[in-house]
């Protein structure tokens, strides 16, 4: 395991936290979903920290990884949706027209994020219908689940999609630097102790 493994996993955990946050609450960590959001249009990033804007940028996914790893607080619904997100990545992997559409989709959010603004309602909007033309028409399905009256407000579903949109984004990283499942299992405490040192980092750099 790696540092750039824990942070891309930190990622992918962060995303689906904030999925989970959603759907139970109806609002979420809004700076740390900034920082996944952002990540989707991050596609050239010179390193797997700069995907986030920084370590800093997954702090929340930290913290999640930390609770799931050591069993502390763990949230079995966040740990379910990290795994159905690899393996709908997986097999997003296998079918490359779907995977060059949702490629342009982004490019296309991209031009609205510069017209609207990244946290506006049309780029929720527009990244959420792309989550549903694309992966959602994909097995396995990730399944959300939480308050029914909160899943019911479409401003709270397009935030849901925009970041499970993230998570795919960071399991996409995670396979591309050599990340498996199976690490996940085998190194859990190294990736466990890692995870802790980056997010001391990250704290210490960030006054707190």
């Amino acid at each position: 395991m790696t540092e750039e493994r824990v942070l891309a996993l930190a990622g992918l955990f962060q995303a689906t936290t904030l999925a989970q946050q959603l759907a139970n609450d109806g609002r979420c960590d809004e700076s740390a979903l900034e920082s996944s959001v952002a990540s989707v249009f991050r596609i050239d990033a010179p390193s797997v920290a700069a995907v986030y804007g920084g370590v800093s940028g997954v702090r929340l996914g930290l913290r999640s990884l930390i609770s799931q790893l050591d069993e502390t607080g763990r949230d079995m619904a966040i740990t379910r949706m990290a795994v159905t997100v690899m393996r709908l990545e997986r097999s997003l992997s296998r079918h490359s027209a779907l995977l060059s559409r949702l490629q342009q989709g982004v490019v296309l959010a991209q031009r609205q994020v510069e017209h609207f603004g990244q946290d506006s309602p049309q780029v929720f909007s527009r990244l959420a219908e792309l989550y549903s033309s694309t992966l959602s028409t994909l097995k396995p399905r990730v399944m959300v689940t939480g308050n029914p009256q909160q899943l019911q407000q479409t401003v709270v579903v397009e935030r849901v999609r925009s970041s499970l949109l993230a998570a795919v984004r960071s399991a996409v990283l995670w396979r591309q630097i050599g990340g498996r499942q199976w690490q996940l299992i085998l190194n859990r405490r190294q990736c466990s102790m890692l995870a802790r040192g980056l997010l001391t980092g990250a704290t210490l750099d960030n006054g707190g």
